[in-house]
């Protein structure tokens, strides 16, 4: 079977194959999580009408797994390379394995106790740390001067990677804040990693597979937390899914710029949100109203409206980081910073207005970390 023609089966049947998959076991985490009493109660700050499933995320990473082995089983019991060619075989097996597994077991460690914050931050940077001693870590940067790559020393790749990794957990949960919101936004980075590596620039089919596969489970997730939402994404698919991404982003040439600006809207938010706790005397994550989606709420955005706009944007940031080298990408995450920035305040003064002219408009939601 041609390389190409293989490649292809490989991606479009991993893809369809791990979206079924979600889509089957999704509602069967949900019965399991009821069973052992894993729900968001309503109360307080947080508004849905009845007890939802928390640990929505394992169905994503069941699927995922569940796809890669049943064709990685495939092949072994052809007895040589059949569905997945020899330039996609790679010892990042092992590697995405263990980063996966662990994000998944962190995660769903709190889902069951429901920890505190310092304690959830605390189970992020031993994720990183793990994957760091694996092996997988952030060795050039880009000249921001030149076409150059800066190789990092050893000590500034290791502090830089986990900043990253914990990071883009960071910058998922916080986003978490509507239905179907985080994961939509995690799906549409998955695609776009998948996509970059794709380019012949790039060539990294490992990271394509793997990135379009974990948006297939996805999107079969999202038949079930678009809103109203049966089911969370909860701290397991956070977890999951932000170890899976920084993963994939530091791979090969698949771009740590082009994951910061797809991403550009959770992780801008999350550094105005952190900035502003500080400078106003607050825990870094002690939850209010914000985020950015709490704002686009305030102002009369539906639920529905305020999580398909974040949508666009960040489709809008993931064509831009398909289509313009390293250097727009980052001339575009700092423009989108500013635009973010300013937006932001806009927003915060309408809807102060609003909740001045009609408290009862100003509707709590939940940061669910």
């Amino acid at each position: 079977m041609p390389a190409v023609s293989s490649t292809s089966i490989l991606l479009v049947g991993s893809t369809v194959l791990a979206f079924a998959l979600a889509a089957i076991a999704t509602p069967l985490v949900g019965v399991v999580a009821r069973r052992l009493g894993m729900l968001d109660m309503p109360g307080g700050r947080r508004r849905h009408p009845r007890p939802i499933p928390r640990p929505g995320g394992l169905a994503i990473a069941i699927a995922f797994g569940s796809a890669v082995f049943v064709f990685w089983l495939i092949d072994r019991l052809a007895g040589h390379p059949f569905l997945i060619p020899e330039e996609v075989r790679s010892s990042r097996f092992t590697l995405t394995a263990i980063a996966a597994l662990l994000g998944m077991a962190i995660g769903l460690l709190d889902d069951f106790l429901e920890l505190r914050a310092r304690w959830q931050f605390l189970g992020q940077v031993l994720v990183a740390a793990v994957i760091v001693i694996a092996g997988i870590h952030i060795d050039f940067v880009n000249d921001p001067l030149s076409d150059r790559l800066i190789e990092l020393a050893f000590p500034a790749a290791v502090a830089f990677t986990m900043l990253w990794i914990v990071g883009m957990n960071n910058a998922l949960n916080f986003i978490d804040g509507l239905d179907g919101l985080a994961a939509g936004v995690a799906a549409i980075a998955a695609l776009t990693l998948g996509g970059l590596a794709l380019l012949p620039q790039v060539s990294e089919p490992f990271v394509t597979w793997m990135g379009f596969t974990l948006a297939g489970a996805i999107a079969g997730f999202l038949l079930f937390n678009f809103h109203p939402a049966r089911l969370f994404l909860g701290t397991t698919g956070v977890v999951f899914l932000g170890t899976m991404l920084a993963v994939l982003s530091i791979f090969g040439t698949a771009k740590v710029a082009a994951a910061l600006l797809v991403l550009g809207v959770p992780i801008i938010d999350t550094f105005y949100v952190l900035v502003r706790r500080l400078l106003s005397g607050q825990p870094p994550f002690a939850p209010d109203r914000g985020h950015f989606h709490h704002r686009l709420l305030d102002v009369g955005l539906t639920h529905q409206q305020a999580v398909l706009l974040i949508y666009g944007m960040t489709a809008l940031l993931g064509t831009l980081a398909l289509v313009t080298s390293w250097r727009g990408q980052i001339a575009g995450f700092i423009g989108l910073a500013v635009l973010l920035g300013i937006l932001v305040m806009v927003l915060a003064q309408r809807s102060s207005k609003a909740e001045e002219l009609d408290p009862s408009l100003y509707r709590e939601e939940a940061d669910r970390f």
